[in-house]
């Protein structure tokens, strides 16, 4: 007997659960249970007796990662899980019962939904955010930005010192010299004068491993001197001086977690992708290589490559009817980290494949494409080509457009020769028109003129 089981999850709530058979009849509905062995033990002993688990199919909403231990259980159990996203149910639901919703009402629809739309549901085998390359990837990818964010406010408040403190730091504050430096105190100008030149050049030289000394130590003496003329004793240094020392600590924190996350990331891809096929794609560097094998999860569960691209998010939206047949832009209905990671080493790729760099071309040049999409089909095309040589375990592979293997120099030589962008046009396809106000228009260009305003 066929049993599909609808749950609708809840974060601090107890779930509620709903069975129904093949033909979508209620067996019965409305059971509240928790994540406890205890509850979903007694969740189970209501299939009716003599059930195959592997007759079972559960239905859920991904709700935040609540999800996760529930379908590992049932997975353990011999059920199959699937996967809905929560805009598919919310229009079943809409349907059903525009004005009313329940969780009961939810785990309804979720039980009946395989018996209304069987080809658009998808077993779930892997752990989702319970994989550690997923974790570690995601986590890796907020940390850098938390860390671009916190370089970012440290540089502003540099600003307030004079422009000489730029100059003096190289420019360079995700080096870990100068984070030093500033988390020590010594962006106060008086610090720096109390210090001397000799005390700093000891500084910068261990901190550095000898790679900064005296030119810097003389730039820092000549900055603070700048910023003692220009303000005289207006600013307090010593507050801001502490408020930068907040920042750099953060950014050094922030350094020395985002490094150690590298070398556990590095450990997991190897024990994944011993013989480094990912790795082997041009554009497709060590952090690159963890997020597609960490996001995308085990490839062999889509049945098609089609199916891998429409996980990805960037192939195209399409709205059709009867002759009307237009192409919207991406769906981004993927993982957005994989969408982002792609995006970046289509980029790189195109610099390298000669193939990628025709098809480039092709689209900017001839059919008048935008750089960024481009850039979109150049990246389902990659990781199209990625998934084929994972599921085959072979390298990728440089080939010229006539399918001739060539190596990485020639591979430069062909692009450079005949899939070179003029400037002209690259600089007209990578601008981008803002649509919504700016500083010199304040005024919506949706909203009527002053002209056109109707006469009273």
């Amino acid at each position: 007997m066929i049993l599909r089981m609808g749950i609708d999850i809840a974060v601090r709530a107890p779930h509620q659960a709903s069975l129904a058979d093949d033909r979508g009849e209620l067996i019965w509905s409305g059971h509240r249970f928790r994540t406890t062995a205890t509850d979903l033990d007694h969740l189970w002993e209501r299939l009716p007796a003599g059930s195959d688990p592997a007759q079972v199919t559960v239905v859920m909403e991904p709700t935040r990662n609540a999800w996760v231990p529930l379908a590992a259980w049932f997975r353990r159990k011999g059920a199959t899980v699937v996967l809905v996203s929560a805009e598919r149910s919310a229009d079943l639901r809409a349907y059903y019962a525009k004005h009313t919703k329940s969780d009961r009402l939810d785990s309804v629809l979720l039980a009946r939904l395989p018996m209304l739309h069987p080809e658009g549901l998808h077993p779930e085998r892997g752990l989702g955010p319970g994989d550690p390359l997923r974790r570690a990837t995601k986590l890796h990818s907020t940390l850098v930005k938390r860390r671009t964010t916190s370089l970012a406010r440290l540089d502003a408040l540099l600003e307030i010192l004079g422009p000489d403190w730029h100059t003096a730091l190289s420019g360079d504050l995700a080096n870990t010299t100068p984070l030093r430096f500033l988390a020590a105190g010594y962006a106060d100008p008086h610090t720096v004068k109390r210090v001397g030149r000799s005390r700093l050049v000891r500084f910068f030289h261990r901190h550095s491993r000898g790679a900064w000394g005296e030119p810097e130590a003389d730039a820092i003496m000549t900055a603070a001197k700048a910023t003692r003329q220009l303000w005289e004793d207006e600013l307090d240094f010593a507050d801001l001086a502490e408020d930068i020392a907040v920042e750099a600590r953060l950014a050094l924190t922030l350094t020395q977690e985002i490094k150690e996350l590298d070398e556990r990331i590095a450990i997991l891809v190897t024990e994944r992708d011993p013989a480094g096929i990912i790795t082997s794609a041009p554009g497709v560097g060590a952090v690159t290589s963890a997020v597609i094998l960490g996001r995308l999860g085990d490839i062999d569960r889509f049945t098609s490559l089609a199916g891998i691209r429409s996980f990805s998010g960037l192939v195209p939206s399409l709205d059709a009817s009867g002759v009307s047949d237009r192409h919207g832009g991406p769906t981004k209905r993927g993982d957005a980290l994989l969408r982002e990671a792609l995006f970046n080493s289509a980029n790189q790729a195109r610099r390298y494949d000669p193939t990628l760099a025709a098809k480039y071309h092709r689209l900017m040049v001839e059919t008048g494409k935008h750089h960024n999409s481009a850039l979109c089909h150049i990246a389902t095309t990659l990781l199209t080509r990625i998934a084929s040589c994972w599921k085959n375990q072979t390298p990728y592979e440089l080939r010229d457009v006539d399918g001739r293997p060539v190596d990485r120099t020639e591979a430069r030589a062909i692009i450079n020769d005949r899939y070179q962008v003029p400037q002209h046009l690259r600089r007209a396809r990578t601008t981008t028109t803002p649509n919504g106000t700016g500083r010199r228009s304040k005024e919506s260009p949706s909203a009527p003129s002053p002209a056109r305003q109707p006469q009273r």
